[in-house]
């Protein structure tokens, strides 16, 4: 495996992480706002939840296009 292909694989699991990371959040803030008797705790988990589906939308495909290999001319 050359160094080039270790470090597409590091990048591929990073961007696969960051799903995982804002899965768990998405589900924590529905756990939140399900278990919670007053509006704050709805609010509060409300919010995380939209905030870990915005991380799981927006951050993986920008790594990835950070990261894409520049055209040959």
């Amino acid at each position: 495996m050359t160094e080039a292909d270790r470090l597409a694989q590091k990048r591929y699991y990073m961007i696969v992480g960051v799903n995982l990371v804002a899965t768990a959040g998405a589900v924590l803030g529905l756990l939140i706002a399900g278990r919670s008797n007053n509006w704050e705790g709805s609010i509060l988990g409300g919010a995380i939840l939209l905030s870990a589906l915005y991380l799981m939308a927006v951050v993986p495909r920008a790594m990835a296009r950070r990261w894409r290999t520049p055209e040959q001319p």
